[in-house]
């Protein structure tokens, strides 16, 4: 039988606690440096992959922009992704982008990877909006972006999102970080137009029977 280690031989649990409301002053300057390095023109490679689904989702599962669920409710997705490569010659790999919609939210997220990811490995930004418009409508009207993200290597991630402060308090103020958010929505529009999403999405949606939002079910407990 094996003994019980003792208190002092319990391994270490180091929890990292993103402040994404208002980052410090350097994380402000590593995500503007991060955006500024995301390529102005847009020249992909031959490669790129087009795929839509339909996913069965429920109150374990970590989808961005989804709200919670009650205890015993499922719900249904439908989503659109879209991969391109850059040239071999350029700094980043390639640039995936995805759409969902659910029965309350539609959720858009731009990922570009580095392809030599030696601090910076990644760049997440991510906006959502009501189901209650179409998939057309929300990528029509260039939706701000209300979260960005950073994926370093062996180091914590940095990230800034939109928010509107607790329960009964004052709302947060971001206006200092507004900047980043016009920097990274800028990125946004210019990936929504170079990817073609704008009018592939909506197609490629309606291909899987969606209409302006996926229907929700309810699992009943055993």
């Amino acid at each position: 039988m094996t003994a019980a280690l003792a208190p002092a031989q319990q391994p270490k649990v180091k929890v990292n606690v993103l402040n994404v409301c208002t980052p410090s002053a350097d994380e402000q300057k590593e995500l503007s440096s991060a955006l500024a390095r995301v390529p102005g023109k847009l020249t992909f490679g031959t490669d790129y992959e087009v795929a839509r689904g339909h996913s069965t989702l429920d109150q374990s599962a970590n989808i961005p922009g989804m709200q919670p669920l009650p205890a015993g409710a499922a719900a249904t997705a439908d989503w659109v992704r879209v991969r391109r490569e850059f040239p071999a010659s350029a700094p980043f790999s390639n640039a995936q982008y995805s759409f969902s919609v659910d029965s309350k939210n539609m959720v858009e997220t731009l990922v570009l990877r580095l392809r030599e990811p030696k601090d910076l490995m990644q760049i997440s930004i991510e906006d959502s909006a009501s189901a209650v418009a179409s998939p057309a409508a929300m990528l029509s009207a260039n939706t701000p972006v209300s979260r960005i993200k950073l994926e370093r290597f062996g180091k914590p991630s940095v990230a800034l999102a939109r928010c509107s402060g607790s329960e009964g308090g004052a709302p947060t103020d971001q206006t200092v970080y507004e900047p980043i958010f016009r920097a990274a929505s800028s990125i946004m529009i210019r990936y929504r137009d170079g990817l073609g999403v704008r009018r592939m999405v909506p197609q490629e949606l309606a291909r899987l029977g969606a209409g302006a939002a996926a229907k929700t079910g309810v699992k009943k407990s055993p």
